[in-house]
């Protein structure tokens, strides 16, 4: 076990594997629910945007056949959960300099999470913020909700890929941290 290892919170199981063995896969299949999500918005912003519809009208691909789903701050609550508890579980595996973008990421969406409770808490007490009509975020009194939620899940993703990308072609100081096999073959380790 790798000095880095023994510092993992429950080491010695699951988690040590979820940031040890099975990092990349999990990494990888976290890329997956967040592309699938930036999907549901690009579409939305190209219905908006691209075809004219109006914003009740635009509402991504699931939502044309679910168009609950669009409405349910539950829905949204639920994915910004499953960023959140994912930056935060996946984390221990990233060393160095990707610790540090994924870290932000981390926190950038802790803020978009806390954003997405109060839409939430506001849709199950029926009180509004700032006498709208509907709930409403913080930042959402200056910007409009699509194009804030925009603005939200760049600023999240772009330092998510950064550590990433940093992750897969490590300094030689940061793969001998490094407890996971998430190096690209062949890759050449990068200078510090």
């Amino acid at each position: 076990m790798t000095s880095y290892q023994a510092t993992l919170p429950g080491s010695s199981g699951r988690w040590a594997a979820l940031n040890g063995t099975h990092h990349r896969a999990a990494l990888n299949a976290f890329l997956v629910i967040v592309l699938a999500h930036w999907a549901e918005h690009l579409v939305q912003a190209y219905q908006i945007w691209g075809l004219g519809w109006s914003r009740p009208e635009a509402r991504g691909v699931l939502g044309m056949p679910f168009p609950w789903l669009v409405s349910s701050e539950w829905l949204h609550y639920g994915y910004a959960i499953v960023m959140l508890v994912g930056l935060w579980m996946l984390r221990p595996g990233f060393v160095g300099r990707s610790r540090s973008w994924w870290t932000a990421a981390l926190a950038l969406q802790f803020w978009h999470h806390i954003e997405h409770l109060l839409l939430l808490l506001q849709a199950q007490t029926g009180r509004h913020l700032f006498g709208s009509p509907v709930p409403t975020s913080l930042l959402q009194v200056v910007i409009p909700r699509v194009e804030l939620h925009l603005f939200y899940n760049t600023v999240v993703f772009v330092p998510m890929v950064i550590a990433m990308y940093l992750h897969l072609r490590p300094s030689a100081a940061e793969e001998e941290l490094m407890a996971c096999s998430c190096r690209q073959p062949g890759a050449a380790a990068q200078p510090a």
